[in-house]
Order: C-alpha cells, then sequence, then structure tokens
C-alpha cells in the first residue's frame, strides 16, 4: 500500500480496527479457527436456511473437484478435542487407537464412548454462490464448501441416476452442470438437506468462456487440505488427547467449528484403517463409497456426450 492509498484508508481503517477488537473482546482474546475461504450457509433462529450454489470443477494441477478428510471434536474433562484426523493422509491417530480398544472391548459402554469420538467425514469443493439471500455480497464469489455425506450422496445420485429416465450429470462441469438449491432445517435436533435438490441443467453464465476462465482462475487448491504439514503429529497429538480426558488446564475449553449435525457424521463408528503409502491414499482419494472409481463416472459421461 503506497502512502497516498494509506490516506484514503484512514477512515475506513478505524470501523475496521474497531471491530476486530469487537471481535477480539466476544472471542474473549482467544484465537479463532475460522477460514474465510469457507462458505457457511446462514440460518435463521430456526436453523432454517436456503441458498444457491454451483459446484465447480477440479482446480488447476488436480484430477478431482472434492477431497475427502476425516476429524475429530468431541468434549471430555480437559476440554474439547478438535482436530483433523491424520488417517486423512494414513497416519496414525491416538484418538483412533483408542476408540478402537473401546469397541474391541464388547463393553457396550465403551462403545458408546467410541461412538461419541468417531471420526466425522466431510467433502471440501470449490463452489461458486449464486443466491445468496441472508448474505447477498457473498453471492458471485468464489467459495471452499464443506459439507457431508448427505450431501455428497446427493452428487452421486446426479452423476449415477438409479432410474432408466433420468440422465446422468455432472454437478462440477461449467457447461452441462447444474445449480443446487441447499435447503437447510432442523429435525429431531439436527442441521437436515434432505429437502435439498439440483436444479436443471445449465451452463454457468450461459457458457461465457471468459467468464468460466474467470472464475477457474480463483478457484482454491484443495490439496492443501492433505498436505502432510497441515496435520499435527502423532505425539502432539496424543498429548492433547490425554489431556482432555484427564482434564489438563492446557485444553482447549470451548469449542468452535463444532458441527453437531447428522450431515458431518459417520452414520456408524469403524475401527480406524491401518497406515498406508502416499500411493494409497492418493488411490483412496480418487474413489468415493459407491462402486467403481470417482472418476469412472466423468469417463461414462464423456461417452454419453458423444
Amino acid at each position: 500500500m503506497s502512502f497516498k492509498d494509506l490516506k484514503k484508508s484512514s477512515t475506513d481503517s478505524m470501523k475496521r480496527l474497531l471491530n476486530e477488537a469487537e471481535k477480539l473482546k466476544k472471542g474473549g482474546g482467544e484465537s479463532s479457527y475460522e477460514d474465510n475461504r469457507i462458505w457457511k450457509p446462514t440460518l435463521d433462529k430456526s436453523s432454517n436456511g436456503y441458498a444457491v450454489i454451483r459446484f465447480l470443477p477440479a482446480s488447476e494441477g488436480e484430477d478431482l473437484p472434492w477431497i475427502r478428510q476425516f476429524s475429530h471434536g468431541f468434549q471430555g474433562k480437559g476440554g474439547w478435542y478438535i482436530e483433523n484426523c491424520p488417517t486423512t493422509i494414513g497416519g496414525k491417530c491416538p484418538c483412533c487407537e483408542a476408540n478402537n480398544e473401546m469397541w474391541n472391548s464388547g463393553i457396550e459402554s465403551n462403545k458408546n464412548i467410541a461412538r461419541d469420538r468417531k471420526r466425522k467425514l466431510s467433502y471440501i469443493s470449490n463452489i461458486l454462490v449464486i443466491s445468496d439471500p441472508s448474505a447477498p455480497e457473498n453471492e458471485g464469489k468464489v467459495f471452499l464448501y464443506k459439507y457431508g455425506k448427505k450431501i455428497f450422496e446427493k452428487i452421486e445420485e446426479k452423476m449415477h441416476p438409479q432410474f432408466q429416465d433420468e440422465e446422468a450429470v455432472n454437478p462440477f462441469d461449467y457447461w452441462k452442470g447444474a445449480d443446487f438449491k441447499l435447503k437447510v432445517r432442523k429435525v429431531d435436533g439436527y442441521v437436515n438437506y434432505d429437502k435439498s435438490e439440483f436444479a436443471a441443467p445449465m451452463p454457468l453464465f450461459g457458457g461465457d468462456d471468459s467468464k468460466l476462465e474467470s472464475i477457474w482462475k480463483t478457484q482454491y487448491p484443495l490439496k492443501d487440505f492433505t498436505n502432510p504439514k497441515e496435520y499435527k503429529g502423532y505425539d502432539e497429538l496424543k498429548r492433547k488427547f490425554d489431556m482432555v480426558l484427564s482434564g489438563g488446564s492446557n485444553a482447549p475449553k470451548r469449542a468452535e467449528e463444532i458441527e453437531d449435525s447428522e450431515e458431518t457424521s459417520e452414520e456408524s463408528w469403524s475401527a480406524p484403517p491401518k497406515s498406508k503409502s502416499a500411493k494409497e491414499i492418493k488411490t483412496e482419494n480418487e474413489q468415493t463409497d459407491f462402486s467403481g472409481d470417482a472418476m469412472s463416472y466423468f469417463e461414462r459421461l464423456a461417452r454419453n456426450d458423444n
């Protein structure tokens, strides 16, 4: 910033500093886990919300338009354990190891503890916000969107329809994809996305390649979320895990970014996988939970276009 720009922004900078100071005051001076790249739907007091988004294709240099990530979020005597699970990248996780022992004990109370501390599955994709009535300033911008199995199943169903009269659609395609109408409700105490649906396929921006290329260049790389440098080491996680369980004074005392919903949780607890090689992890990240690998669906879609 030049001195001239500094002078022009002097009025706005005061407002910005006051806003940031207020955030710190409300947060009690603790650091925030907020990632401004990640978009979330705004919910009203009844936990209802609506927005229209468009899932975007793979970013430059990447093969898939999503990444799969595991995490843990639970409260113990010493506060909250909120960490990305190293099993995402084939590493060892002290929480998963402890859960495995609890589950294999055969004691139902131990199994319940394992369920409470289980891994939570999320997917992350680039999106374009088409309509966000509660936060219109987000419209027309590219964000990352973190979503769970329920929404991914809707994506899967769109790519691989069950019935013969339904056409396969690649929701991540600029030209032949479809907008996604996100409808959020609260059902039985949980955030629910069952009413969400894809609109009819249509080109984004009417197929204007110049606008599409501009959007593509602003997409975020997803590989950052599977970079080993972004995951804490086993020993550090073990110390924190033990501290949370035992009531150590250095454990975090409040939860941030914990989504207590069926949308981000695995439907049932399962034993953590064994450590995998980098090649195995790459293969796993290129696969989904349905039959065949993810890329095969794109290949089928391409063949159907010919």
